[in-house]
Protein backbone atom coordinates (compact mmCIF):
# COMPACT_ATOMS: atom_id res chain seq x y z
CA UNK A 1 0.00 0.00 0.00
CA UNK A 2 0.94 3.35 -0.44
CA UNK A 3 -0.35 6.70 1.22
CA UNK A 4 -0.63 9.54 -1.58
CA UNK A 5 -1.43 13.30 -1.21
CA UNK A 6 -2.39 15.29 -3.93
CA UNK A 7 -3.29 19.39 -4.56
CA UNK A 8 -4.72 20.24 -7.89
CA UNK A 9 -3.82 24.21 -8.52
CA UNK A 10 -5.96 24.48 -11.98
CA UNK A 11 -6.32 27.91 -13.78
CA UNK A 12 -9.03 28.84 -13.09
CA UNK A 13 -10.32 26.65 -10.18
CA UNK A 14 -14.08 26.72 -12.29
CA UNK A 15 -16.51 28.49 -14.27
CA UNK A 16 -17.97 31.93 -13.13
CA UNK A 17 -21.64 29.78 -11.94
CA UNK A 18 -19.43 27.06 -10.10
CA UNK A 19 -15.84 28.46 -8.64
CA UNK A 20 -14.63 25.31 -8.08
CA UNK A 21 -15.67 22.99 -11.07
CA UNK A 22 -11.70 22.22 -12.04
CA UNK A 23 -11.17 21.24 -8.21
CA UNK A 24 -14.31 19.26 -8.01
CA UNK A 25 -13.82 17.15 -11.05
CA UNK A 26 -10.70 16.28 -9.51
CA UNK A 27 -11.88 15.08 -6.47
CA UNK A 28 -14.77 13.09 -8.33
CA UNK A 29 -12.39 11.44 -9.77
CA UNK A 30 -10.66 9.99 -6.62
CA UNK A 31 -14.65 9.46 -5.38
CA UNK A 32 -15.14 6.74 -8.43
CA UNK A 33 -11.91 5.27 -7.81
CA UNK A 34 -13.23 3.66 -4.66
CA UNK A 35 -10.06 3.88 -2.60
CA UNK A 36 -10.07 5.10 0.70
CA UNK A 37 -9.30 9.28 0.80
CA UNK A 38 -9.99 12.33 2.59
CA UNK A 39 -10.62 15.43 1.26
CA UNK A 40 -9.20 18.45 3.15
CA UNK A 41 -8.89 22.51 2.89
CA UNK A 42 -5.84 22.35 0.63
CA UNK A 43 -5.27 18.52 -0.95
CA UNK A 44 -7.05 15.34 -0.80
CA UNK A 45 -5.25 12.12 0.81
CA UNK A 46 -5.67 8.43 -0.44
CA UNK A 47 -4.33 5.29 -0.14
CA UNK A 48 -4.23 2.08 -2.36
CA UNK A 49 -1.86 -0.47 -3.61
CA UNK A 50 0.93 1.33 -5.96
CA UNK A 51 -0.89 -0.25 -8.90
CA UNK A 52 -4.07 1.59 -8.09
CA UNK A 53 -2.81 5.15 -6.69
CA UNK A 54 -0.16 6.13 -9.62
CA UNK A 55 -2.50 5.72 -12.27
CA UNK A 56 -5.11 7.65 -10.35
CA UNK A 57 -2.74 10.42 -9.44
CA UNK A 58 -2.26 11.18 -13.61
CA UNK A 59 -5.67 11.00 -13.77
CA UNK A 60 -6.63 12.95 -11.29
CA UNK A 61 -4.71 15.69 -12.96
CA UNK A 62 -6.05 15.12 -16.37
CA UNK A 63 -9.88 15.94 -15.08
CA UNK A 64 -8.83 19.22 -14.14
CA UNK A 65 -8.13 19.51 -17.32
CA UNK A 66 -11.15 17.57 -19.03
CA UNK A 67 -13.20 19.58 -16.79
CA UNK A 68 -12.16 22.66 -18.74
CA UNK A 69 -9.17 24.43 -17.10
CA UNK A 70 -6.56 26.11 -19.15
CA UNK A 71 -3.98 24.69 -17.29
CA UNK A 72 -3.08 22.84 -13.91
CA UNK A 73 -0.13 22.20 -11.66
CA UNK A 74 -0.15 19.42 -9.37
CA UNK A 75 1.24 18.64 -5.91
CA UNK A 76 1.25 15.30 -5.19
CA UNK A 77 3.67 13.28 -1.65
CA UNK A 78 3.67 9.62 -1.44
CA UNK A 79 4.60 7.97 1.08
CA UNK A 80 5.30 4.01 0.89
CA UNK A 81 7.23 1.42 2.98
CA UNK A 82 9.85 -1.24 1.86
CA UNK A 83 8.08 -4.51 0.95
CA UNK A 84 8.77 -6.25 3.93
CA UNK A 85 6.74 -3.18 6.11
CA UNK A 86 3.34 -1.74 6.10
CA UNK A 87 2.72 1.39 5.09
CA UNK A 88 0.85 3.40 7.63
CA UNK A 89 -3.01 4.04 6.43
CA UNK A 90 -4.84 8.00 6.47
CA UNK A 91 -6.86 6.40 9.90
CA UNK A 92 -3.31 5.22 11.34
CA UNK A 93 -1.70 8.67 11.08
CA UNK A 94 -4.88 10.66 11.75
CA UNK A 95 -6.98 9.04 14.36
CA UNK A 96 -5.11 10.39 17.62
CA UNK A 97 -5.59 14.16 16.75
CA UNK A 98 -9.35 13.07 15.90
CA UNK A 99 -10.30 13.09 19.85
CA UNK A 100 -12.52 16.05 21.01
CA UNK A 101 -12.47 17.30 17.50
CA UNK A 102 -16.37 17.39 17.86
CA UNK A 103 -16.49 20.84 17.21
CA UNK A 104 -15.57 22.83 14.26
CA UNK A 105 -12.91 25.14 16.26
CA UNK A 106 -11.35 22.37 17.72
CA UNK A 107 -6.95 22.55 17.04
CA UNK A 108 -5.86 19.06 16.00
CA UNK A 109 -2.62 20.31 17.82
CA UNK A 110 -3.39 21.36 20.81
CA UNK A 111 -4.22 24.55 23.34
CA UNK A 112 -1.50 26.78 21.79
CA UNK A 113 -2.00 26.19 18.34
CA UNK A 114 -5.27 27.72 19.20
CA UNK A 115 -4.26 30.09 21.07
CA UNK A 116 -2.34 32.06 18.14
CA UNK A 117 -5.06 31.50 15.52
Amino acid sequence: MILAEIQCLPTPAGTPDDRHAHVEAAIAEIQRAGVHHEVGALGTTLEGEPDVVWPLLRRVHEACLAAGASSAMTVIKVYGIAEDGRTPGIDDLTTKFRGGQDRPDASPVGPVAAEHR
